[in-house]
């Protein structure tokens, strides 16, 4: 995979942090991860967890461009969970990644990574799959030219890549920002050079309502919005139909969608076999 924009690496878990009541952050660790490159903004990269009883992940030997089909092609009981996360920091010196989990649930009625997450010990093997160009397929972020002003809008699971794109704003860049999450104490501090003004809506205001009822900036827009599926295409259909945003102008991702997991959203997404 020399030649490719991505590579695995094999890594490690060197501490966990209780960030907020929904939040843990596992730092990662391991030989190679120094080349490992952010594109900043809302990078994001392919997370492998061994299965419960394993003590690596269990992933195709020839790690090339026919990874997925490999991958796919394995035992569903055996081969690793596989899980997309927003980088939240990357640092070289020492090379530690940090990657923030939410907590879904509790105990085994979690999903396998939050489970994970609030399991995993110092020297807990996973693999990755990262960058190792900045100019990756692994950044969605990306305002025209002639973007006057920006908005925002995420749940806890988009949070690290709302915080990767308020710390990425140049300096005086306007921005519109809502950030959902459960409790009080998962508000946190999000540097930024940008003029952001950031609405946290704690407990149950949804973020539909309080962009409905927000005075906007004039000026050309860019909005990236990300969370819950349904409420990401809600928040699109207001901006398009009602606030008159060009649907070019809007990135919108669904990080999760009530009622699915990630393996079924795969399953929607591959032909079958």
């Amino acid at each position: 995979m020399t030649d490719l924009p991505y590579r695995f690496f094999d890594l490690h878990v060197l501490r966990t942090t209780r960030v907020s009541p929904s939040l843990v952050r596992v730092t990662l660790g391991g030989e190679g991860l120094g080349d490992v490159v952010d594109g900043g903004r809302d990078q994001r990269f392919k997370l492998f967890l061994p299965q419960p009883g394993q003590d690596t992940p269990v992933l195709p030997e020839i790690r090339d461009e026919t990874w997925y089909a490999q991958w796919r092609a394995q035992d569903p009981a055996v081969r690793a969970v596989m899980r997309t996360y927003t980088v939240r920091a990357l640092r070289h010196d020492p090379a530690e990644l940090d990657v923030d989990f939410v907590q879904h649930g509790t105990g085994h009625h979690s999903g396998p990574a939050s489970l994970w997450s609030r399991t995993a010990r110092p020297g807990d093997r996973v693999t990755v799959l990262a960058p190792v160009v900045e100019d990756n397929g692994g950044v969605d972020f990306r305002p025209p030219a002639d973007t006057d002003w920006v908005l925002v809008t995420a749940d806890a699971s988009a949070l690290p890549a709302a915080a990767g794109i308020l710390t990425w704003l140049p300096a005086g860049t306007r921005a519109k920002v809502w950030i959902e999450v459960d409790h009080a104490d998962d508000v946190q501090d999000l540097p930024t050079a940008a003029d952001a003004d950031i609405t946290w809506l704690v407990g149950d205001r949804p973020v539909l309502d309080a962009v409905r009822d927000a005075h906007l900036p004039t000026g050309t827009p860019y909005a990236w919005i990300a969370g819950e599926a349904g409420t990401v295409r809600a928040l699109r259909r207001h901006l398009v139909g009602d606030r008159g945003f060009d649907k070019r102008a809007i990135t919108f991702t669904g990080y999760w969608r009530r009622g699915a997991t990630e393996e079924d959203l795969l399953a929607e997404l591959t032909p079958a076999d």
